[in-house]
């Protein structure tokens, strides 16, 4: 919380006590007398605490304004499901090409009628379809998970999408450069 820096002015400051000022609107008691003392070394305090009291930062990251559903982490996240799903569904689709071709065939139908975009509804929907797309919606699930858990690569996740920053942010700013150091020649 702020508080309210007190400047003692030299007038009030004697060598064997200090009067302190009451608050602007309080009326006064009594006068207060403090040994000098207790003010040894207040003017360095006072300006270190002036310099270094800023207002304090609940958190050093950057306030992303209009995510009241949540952070910009979650909704990632929610990407990333959605995402991870659409993987799975390949991944069990290209599986049962090879061993199940009625299951793939069923599949392929169902992904055709609904969105993979929506990983909750489409999974829900599969589940609510008969007992063999509820199978079907298991191993989705399954695969979906460990595929996230053990083959997706986090790490060049992070070191791409860094790359890809940088590498998008410096090419807007050099076609910037290009475009607006422009000189026509005369000629």
């Amino acid at each position: 919380p702020w508080r309210t820096l007190v400047t003692i002015p030299d007038a009030m400051v004697s060598s064997r006590c200090a009067v302190l000022p009451h608050p602007a609107g309080v009326a006064p008691r009594r006068r207060q007398h403090l040994p000098a003392q207790a003010f040894w070394g207040t003017e360095r305090r006072r300006r270190r605490r002036l310099v270094s009291f800023e207002a304090p930062p609940r958190c050093h990251k950057m306030y992303v304004p209009g995510f009241g559903e949540g952070s910009p982490e979650k909704k990632a996240a929610i990407s990333l499901l959605n995402f991870f799903n659409y993987l799975a569904v390949r991944i069990v689709l290209a599986q049962l090409e090879s061993y199940n071709r009625e299951a793939y065939v069923e599949l392929k139908e169902f992904t055709s009628r609904n969105s993979v975009n929506d990983a909750d509804s489409f999974c829900k929907n599969l589940i609510r379809e008969s007992p063999r797309h509820k199978a079907l919606a298991m191993r989705i699930l399954e695969v979906r998970s460990a595929y996230m858990k053990n083959d997706f690569e986090w790490d060049n996740l992070k070191k791409l999408s860094f790359k890809m920053v940088d590498e998008a942010n410096i090419k807007l700013m050099r076609d910037y450069v290009l475009e607006t150091s422009h000189i026509e020649d005369d000629e």
